[in-house]
């Protein structure tokens, strides 16, 4: 019967640098499994910061865009009114306000009112307000009304473009064929053929 010749490899020194090794490596993987999740949920966790920061900012950047008021350069709204009578309202500038969007802040407004009939009206004014819900358009400052035949200057008109009624309050001055006449307030009805004034009413007649 053979006997077993004992391990001597055990104490050897290659064995003992094995073993050494082995050693780091377990102590390396042990690190790894505590470090690695950490480090993945770090990343995890900058990646959610990073993308609620980009929407908190981006939504504070975002909202004065919105609520900034939307400009408009040389608008122009068409229409008609209820005699059939097209009009074309212009501005050089205009903005559509916060609170409403169909109150629209006009400079320079310019209204032409049946321009292919035979007497069209043309109105302009230093500024004006289209309120596109009720159709009013509202002039202010240095109005000039003109048609074919007169010229009127005051300091408001307002025009109904369902209408087609012209009004204004204030000082009004003008001259036509029959003379000159001032008055403190006006309105023009049927279609521009019948104009009234109110007020203080004086005229000069210009003889033909």
């Amino acid at each position: 019967m053979t006997a077993l010749a004992p391990d001597r490899s055990f104490g050897h020194p290659a064995h003992t640098e094995a073993m050494t090794r082995w050693r780091r490596r377990s102590v390396l993987i042990r690190r790894l499994r505590v470090i690695l999740p950490a480090l993945i949920a770090a990343i995890v966790l900058g990646l959610v910061g990073t993308v609620v920061y980009r929407s908190v900012v981006g939504a504070d950047q975002a909202a004065p865009e919105e609520d900034a008021p939307i400009r408009l350069v040389n608008p122009r709204f068409l229409g008609r009114d209820d005699q059939g009578r097209s009009f074309v309202i212009t501005a050089a500038s205009a903005v559509r306000a916060e609170d409403d969007y169909q109150r629209v802040i006009m400079d320079r407004p310019a209204l032409v009112l049946d321009e292919d009939g035979p007497s069209p009206i043309r109105l302009s004014a230093a500024s004006g307000v289209y309120h596109e819900e009720d159709g009013l358009l509202k002039l202010q400052g240095g109005v000039r009304l003109n048609d074919q035949e007169a010229a009127f200057e005051t300091a408001a008109a307002t025009f109904d473009t369902t209408t087609g009624v012209l009004e204004g309050e204030g000082l009004i001055t003008g001259a036509g064929p029959l003379g000159e006449i001032t008055a403190k307030s006006y309105g023009v009805y049927d279609k521009g053929e019948r104009m009234v004034f109110k007020g203080g009413v004086r005229g000069r007649i210009q003889p033909n």
